[in-house]
């Protein structure tokens, strides 16, 4: 793996934990995934929007 991809993959693990729905959006584009992490976070609680969108990015 190169650094620039590493570095990406560590940025979007980072966002994953902080903002889940921008994580999943920099991953798949405004798809299925992003809306619902979107409204997985807003119902959950975000602890399941930080799930989703950990098992999306990684």
């Amino acid at each position: 793996m190169t650094a620039i991809a590493n570095e990406n993959s560590i940025l979007k693990i980072i966002l994953a934990v902080l903002l889940p729905p921008l994580a999943v959006y920099m991953n798949t584009g405004l798809s299925t995934q992003f809306w619902l992490n979107l409204v997985l976070t807003i119902v959950g609680f975000w602890v399941v929007g930080v799930v989703h969108a950990l098992i999306v990015v990684l």
